[in-house]
C-alpha cells in the first residue's frame, strides 16, 4: 500500500510529467481568458453559465463512455487469463493422472507452460525465442527450436504437437478415448482463450474516439474560463487547469486500458501470471527445482 505521500507523489507525477503539455495548454488558455476579461477588459467575451454546464456534462459523458470500453476490454483480457490459470492446472492434472509414460507426461506439461510463455510474449509483440522461461521448457519438452521459428503461429502450432502426442497415445492404447476427448476440450478451451487475446490486440478501439475527446476538451479549456472569470476572476486559471485535466485524464485512462497486454504500468501482470502456472503445473510432476514465484508491485512495473 502507497504511504500518503508517495501517493502524492505519484498523483503529482502523473499530472505535471505524464500530461505536462495538455496541463501547461489548460493552465495558458485559462490565463490568456482571465487576463482578456480582468487586465484588458473584453467583458463582451463572456458567456452564459448554464449552457457551459451542459456542454460539460456532455463531454464528461464523452470521455466516460470510452474509458469504460476501454476498461471492458482491459477485465476481458484479465478473465482470458483467468481461465488461462484454470485451464493450465486442468491440463497438468489430466496429462499426471492420465498419462502413464512419465516422459511423454513430462513433454505435455512442460510443452504447456512453453505454450503460456510463448503467448505471453506474442501478445507484448516481443520474440518468444529471446526468452530463456519459453527456450527452457521447450528444450525440456524436447521439441526442435528451429522447425517452431518457421511458424506462423508458434502458439497454435505447440497446441497442435499436444494434440499429435495424445493421438498418438490413444493409438497406441495408452489412452482411452473418453480421456482423448476430455484433453481434446482443454485444448479447444486454450484454442479459444488464445483467440479472444489476439482479437482484443489486433482490433485496437476507434481512433475517432480519441480525437474527438481531445479536441472537445481543448475547446471547452477556452469556453470554461469565459463562462465562470466574471465571478472568480484570477481563480479561473487553477479551475480551468482542475477541470480540464481532470477530463483529459479520464480519456487518457481509456487510451491505455485499451491494450490490456501492453508493457505500460498498467497491463496484466502476465509474466507473474506464466511464472504462477509454470510452477503450478510442474509441482504436478513432482517436481521441487521450481523458479520463484513474481509477485507484481503496487506501481505495477513487475510486468
Amino acid at each position: 500500500m502507497l504511504l500518503p505521500a508517495k501517493r502524492q507523489f505519484v498523483f503529482t507525477r502523473v499530472v505535471f510529467l505524464w500530461q505536462w503539455k495538455r496541463s501547461l495548454f489548460f493552465l495558458l488558455s485559462g490565463l490568456a481568458v482571465t487576463a482578456s476579461v480582468e487586465v484588458w477588459s473584453l467583458t463582451f467575451l463572456e458567456l452564459p453559465t448554464l449552457p457551459l454546464s451542459v456542454v460539460g456534462a456532455a463531454i464528461g459523458i464523452f470521455v466516460s463512455f470510452r474509458t469504460n470500453q476501454a476498461y471492458d476490454r482491459w477485465w476481458e483480457g484479465r478473465k482470458l487469463w483467468g481461465a488461462m490459470i484454470n485451464q493450465s492446472r486442468h491440463w497438468a492434472s489430466q496429462a499426471t493422472k492420465y498419462i502413464d509414460d512419465p516422459h511423454v507426461r513430462r513433454r505435455l506439461v512442460h510443452r504447456h507452460t512453453a505454450y503460456v510463455h510463448a503467448l505471453r510474449r506474442l501478445l507484448r509483440k516481443q520474440d518468444p525465442f529471446d526468452d530463456d522461461d519459453f527456450l527452457g521448457r521447450i528444450l525440456v519438452a524436447g521439441d526442435d527450436v528451429e522447425s517452431l521459428r518457421g511458424e506462423s503461429n508458434l502458439t497454435h502450432a505447440l497446441l497442435d504437437r499436444q494434440l499429435e502426442e495424445l493421438v498418438a497415445q490413444s493409438k497406441l492404447g495408452k489412452l482411452s478415448d473418453l480421456q482423448l476427448q476430455s484433453m481434446d476440450e482443454t485444448l479447444r478451451e486454450l484454442v479459444s482463450i488464445q483467440g479472444g487475446c489476439e482479437r482484443i490486440k489486433k482490433t485496437p478501439m476507434p481512433p475517432l474516439y480519441g480525437l474527438l475527446a481531445n479536441r472537445l476538451v481543448e475547446l471547452y479549456a477556452f469556453l470554461l474560463p469565459l463562462a465562470v472569470v466574471e465571478r472568480m476572476g484570477w481563480w479561473t486559471i487553477p479551475v480551468n487547469l482542475l477541470v480540464c485535466t481532470a477530463f483529459s485524464l479520464i480519456a487518457e485512462a481509456g487510451r491505455v486500458l485499451e491494450d490490456p497486454f501492453t508493457l505500460y504500468y498498467n497491463g496484466l501482470p502476465l509474466s507473474a501470471i506464466s511464472r504462477m502456472i509454470e510452477v503450478n503445473a510442474r509441482q504436478r510432476l513432482g517436481e521441487t527445482e521450481l523458479p520463484p514465484m513474481l509477485t507484481p508491485d503496487s506501481s505495477g512495473l513487475l510486468m
